[in-house]
């Protein structure tokens, strides 16, 4: 075999590795729920007061799925609400809060 078609078999047995790690990485999409919730964080003197869930966008959520989702919410609007691009003086922030769940993990979330 001539050097040029070695090189060409070396590009096309990198590019199907290439190509089967990007199918790969998106597989998380059938495996996973996204939810989005918005949150308001309330500053004063640059600290937080309160955090309040406004919404959670779910349509496939029971009551208590979608209250479970609030306090996951809210949790990490409050470790969100610490980061310097998000901290205001005085005043109010709304946040959105994507909550990426495994759909097995989210199924067993239920009442006792």
């Amino acid at each position: 075999m001539s050097v040029f078609f070695r090189k060409y078999k070396l590009l096309i047995l990198i590019g199907f590795f290439l190509s089967s790690a990007i199918v790969h990485a998106q597989s998380y999409k059938k495996d996973s729920l996204q939810i989005k919730s918005y949150i308001l964080v309330e500053y004063r003197n640059t600290i937080i007061k309160d955090i309040k869930l406004l919404n959670v966008l779910c349509d496939y959520c029971t009551d208590f799925q979608r209250e479970a989702v609030g306090i996951e919410a809210k949790r990490r609007g409050a470790l969100e609400g610490l980061d310097p691009k998000n901290r205001l003086k005085d005043g109010d922030k709304k946040l959105a809060i994507y909550i990426r769940i495994a759909k097995k993990d989210f199924a067993a979330i239920k009442e006792n």
